[in-house]
């Protein structure tokens, strides 16, 4: 009633300012939402085994499982992207980055590395022999592709993406290989002996101490292949598995001994990166995670200085996930894709400036309803300030010399960390639970009073005393609240093994413990806590007992970095939309109350017939005709195939159906009334056309019930139940669409548009993305849901699913219909038979030799031929005066011949728009 009055108050110039206003805000709105939902598939995707020649000779085989991302529309050759997954993933794990690339106009190579999933060979762990020689050749694979561009011959034009195991490979790949033009590393390693034997005691010189748990399930995953249960199991060693032998060996050996030897120490050197950082020139985006006990930020901290030191331009990112937390935030994702994007965008594609910042970070922030999950506000520096930030922050410990005692095999042991969850276990343990009595002695700071950024490596000053001359310890930084909660950032610590030590605790001599970089604010009023423990269930300790003495000397020193907030797009985003959505809603009502007014009444001959199109005609400005002259019905309890050739006019057709275009001359009518834009008849129609759109950070259920509230009608109309039911998602139903692969967007929008039950249904090729038991299942949907009353009309390229779902068939060709009916009707007309024959190869040299269009063999004794208007007695004598016997010989009956006829050899219009 407000709206009405207003309306009624106004001028009528005014009244049409008014109007005209809400429509631009309802068009702004609509472009805005069509912008952000996702578009229909940009690109196809062809699997295939390629055998590649690598190995130290160079001439070993191997057969590599691979997927190849080419986008649909591109104006002549375009840049590539070799996209490497993780240890223990294979080409399946990285598709949804490959489909974001290829919609970006890349041509995109995934794999499978040799040892994985259904690739052959061995796991070498990044040899520069073997994995890396694999992507040499599949870089002279895409250099051979007419659609990849080159820069000279045999030289794509490519970027190299990888997370962890790829990551890696990116960065040997690069040092090896010259004809990478970028590479963005994730979440990898510098240094592969360092990784799994960490030493961070500063001028410390003996071994590292053994990472058992992490390098237990690195390795353990590769030998008994728990992440690939349908591979074949692998004969030989059980122990080893898909490894080779030698890493096998080593792995054997460092599990045993807890120290490497001298050939563990050159195999794990061989696999890492820091051995190529001189030879790497191409751009480098070191991407690298905070909650990670895996590959800590210092492993991208060396190599972004390695690399640099060549003159190579090098960005670094850190954020707040990792081996441990995952992706992060959807904040973090987000910006993490961006800065990928723009990175191969610059330096391979050529597009765009170059990015402005060199270190960008991130830490979590708060809580989002919104994204049920936290958020991570992001930060920038112009210059890269590594791990010992731009300025420092000196808090002072206190604590006496404590013992600590060193249990026999580390058991029990202190839990700081699990392989995978180690960011979520300090909270999880709640303070320092994980810690044991008499296995651990703490030193605290007071309140601080100031909020302090940590950006970077803490360090602390140690002294240690052992009876044994010896001792492993693990120092941690713990953040304790003011109501004792203490939290250990990333569940990271800093392992020590520390040599010629005194008994007495007086006599020994500190040592600088650096410990892994952090991003964290520690807020005003909570206390600093610098915790020494002899035990922790990630490494090996020593097996004997003993009783160590610790102390550490008062001032702790954290890093701090003094970032630019960068702004989260997706909060402005949000915002941005719900008063989108809002401007909407005005709009819609303002617009829907004066049409209330002018709505024009139903012809009424057809006020109960779901479709009519008549003198259908579609031409464009430059003289193009799309659809010359079409018309036909859709009544009740019919499901109708709209079938013609690339460019015939059926998707220009359906576009004028549902609004989405007007047509030069002629209409449509739905139950006797004009389908146009905002229509009230819309209600009863329901349709998928141009491809499904969604919401990407909203579930598939979630996107439903947003899209049946837009339309103002009541929950229990919507037909949930239903519509989940013919989905087919599952629990999958639950996840965000944005991880949906494209059958399973597919399956989501037919049931949107199904929501309601609406009385025409007008889909536009539903089976694409669907495999075979899907499109049988939708085939039985259709059917059933034609009956009541209801209407289809269906618009396919798979002749054989029309034939089988549709009752009638509407065929148009170059803009015009060529026949419309029953499709048994059109099937009939078919010009077809089958043939059983003695003698195959005989009666297809005798057939060819008459006026017959085409001749198949189908099965060993079976031929269709395409009777091309030869009479069929001419046919059976020819044969027979051959010498070959007849069996049988009926009509065949099926639509594609039927179509053929009616198209002839037309397999294209004149395109469509």
């Amino acid at each position: 009633m407000p709206a009405l009055k207003l309306r009624r108050a106004l001028p009528r110039p005014t009244r049409r300012r008014v109007v005209a206003g809400a429509a631009v805000v309802v068009l702004v709105a609509a472009l805005v939402t069509w912008a952000a939902l996702p578009e229909r598939r940009s690109w196809t995707a062809t699997d295939q085994r390629l055998t590649v020649l690598s190995g130290p000779s160079g001439t070993e085989p191997v057969a590599l499982d691979t997927r190849f991302y080419l986008p649909k529309d591109r104006d002549g050759r375009v840049p590539a992207v070799l996209l490497a997954h993780g240890f223990g993933g294979t080409k399946d794990s990285v598709s949804g980055d490959a489909e974001s690339l290829a919609d970006r106009g890349y041509a995109v190579l995934t794999w499978t590395a040799r040892g994985f999933g259904a690739s052959g060979g061995e796991i070498h762990l990044d040899s520069p022999d073997h994995e890396v020689k694999d992507a040499q050749r599949l870089l002279d694979w895409l250099a051979a592709r007419p659609e990849v561009r080159t820069d000279a011959a045999g030289d794509p034009r490519v970027g190299v993406v990888g997370g962890s195991y790829g990551g890696a490979l990116a960065l040997l790949l690069a040092g090896q290989d010259p004809r990478v033009d970028a590479i963005v590393p994730l979440i990898t390693w510098n240094d592969l002996g360092r990784a799994f034997f960490p030493q961070s005691a500063d001028g410390v010189t003996a071994p590292g101490v053994f990472k058992k748990s992490w390098a237990g399930l690195f390795f353990g995953s590769g030998s008994s292949s728990p992440l690939e249960r349908d591979r074949p199991a692998v004969p030989g060693d059980p122990a080893c598995g898909r490894f080779a032998a030698d890493v096998c060996a080593a792995y054997l050996k460092m599990a045993t001994t807890g120290t490497p030897d001298a050939a563990t120490t050159a195999l794990l050197r061989r696999s890492s990166p820091a051995t190529v950082l001189d030879r790497i020139k191409a751009p480098t985006l070191l991407v690298q995670g905070a909650v990670d006990t895996l590959f800590p930020l210092s492993e991208a901290d060396a190599n972004a200085r390695g690399i640099a030191r060549t003159g190579t331009p090098v960005r670094v990112a850190w954020f707040t996930g990792g081996h441990d937390g995952g992706e992060g935030p959807q904040t973090d994702r987000d910006r993490t894709k961006f800065l990928t994007a723009t990175w191969l965008d610059h330096y391979v594609k050529g597009d765009g400036g170059a990015p402005a910042n060199s270190f960008t970070y991130s830490r979590v922030t708060g809580f989002s309803a919104l994204d049920r999950g936290l958020v991570a506000n992001g930060y920038s520096d112009p210059d890269y300030p590594g791990l010992g930030g731009t300025g420092r922050t000196e808090v002072t410990v206190a604590g006496p010399a404590q013992p600590v005692a060193n249990p026999p095999n580390g058991n029990p042991g202190g839990l700081s960390s699990l392989p995978g969850v180690g960011g979520q276990l300090s909270s999880l343990l709640g303070g320092v639970a994980g810690d044991l009595p008499g296995q651990h002695a703490e030193f605290d700071s007071a309140p601080v009073t100031d909020a302090i950024d940590v950006v970077g490596a803490p360090s602390v000053r140690l002294r240690v005393a052992s009876p044994t001359g010896s001792a492993t310890v693990f120092v941690k930084l713990y953040d304790v609240d003011p109501n004792g909660t203490a939290t250990l950032s990333g569940g990271l610590i800093a392992p020590v093994r520390l040599t010629g030590l005194p008994r007495d605790i007086t006599a020994a001599q500190p040592v600088t413990v650096t410990l892994p970089g952090i991003v964290r604010r520690i807020d005003s009023g909570h206390t600093v806590r610098v915790v020494v423990a002899t035990s922790d269930q990630a490494f090996l300790t020593p097996a004997d007992p003993a009783v160590y003495t610790v102390a550490v000397e008062p001032a702790v020193t954290l890093p701090t970095v003094v970032g630019t907030p960068i702004a989260n797009p997706q909060v402005v985003w949000r915002y941005v939309l719900l008063g989108v959505l809002a401007a909407i809603a005005l709009g819609l009502a303002a617009v829907l109350l004066l049409r209330r007014r002018r709505e024009t009444p139903p012809v009424a001959e057809f006020a109960d017939t779901p479709l009519v199109v008549r003198g259908l005609r579609k031409a464009y400005a430059d003289g193009f005709v799309a659809v010359e002259q079409v018309d036909f019905r859709v009544e009740r309890g019919q499901v109708v195939g709209l079938l013609g050739p690339n460019g015939a006019g059926k998707t220009t057709t359906l576009r004028v159906l549902m609004g989405l275009t007007m047509p030069t001359s002629g209409d449509a009518l739905v139950f006797g009334r004009p389908l146009v834009p905002g229509a009230p008849i819309l209600s009863r129609v329901g349709a998928l056309v141009e491809g499904p759109g969604f919401l990407p950070h909203l579930s598939g259920y979630q996107n439903l019930r947003a899209y049946w509230q837009a339309t103002g009608r009541p929950l229990e109309d919507a037909h949930f139940d239903e519509a989940l039911e013919i989905a087919g998602l599952g629990d999958s139903v639950h996840r965000r669409t944005k991880n949906y692969s494209h059958g399973m967007r597919q399956r989501l929008a037919i049931a949107q548009a199904m929501l309601g039950l609406p009385e025409l249904l007008v889909l536009d090729e539903p089976t694409d993305g669907l495999d075979p038991p899907q499109i049988a299942e939708m085939r039985r949907v259709l059917r059933r849901y034609a009956t009541d009353g209801r209407a289809v009309l269906v618009s396919s390229h798979l002749l054989a699913e029309v034939e089988q779902t549709c009752t009638h068939a509407v065929v148009v060709n170059k803009g015009r219909i060529v026949a419309a009916g029953p499709v048994d009707d059109i099937v009939g007309e078919s010009p077809s038979v089958q043939l059983s024959v003695s003698d195959v190869t005989t009666a297809a040299t005798v057939l060819e030799g008459l006026n017959v269009r085409s001749v198949q063999q189908d099965g060993k004794s079976g031929l269709i031929v395409d009777m091309n208007g030869t009479p069929r007695e001419e046919v059976v004598a020819s044969l027979v005066r051959a010498g070959v016997g007849v069996d049988r010989v009926v009509p065949r009956r099926r639509l594609e011949d039927a179509f053929l006829a009616l198209v002839g050899d037309n397999s294209r219009g004149s395109g469509d728009r």
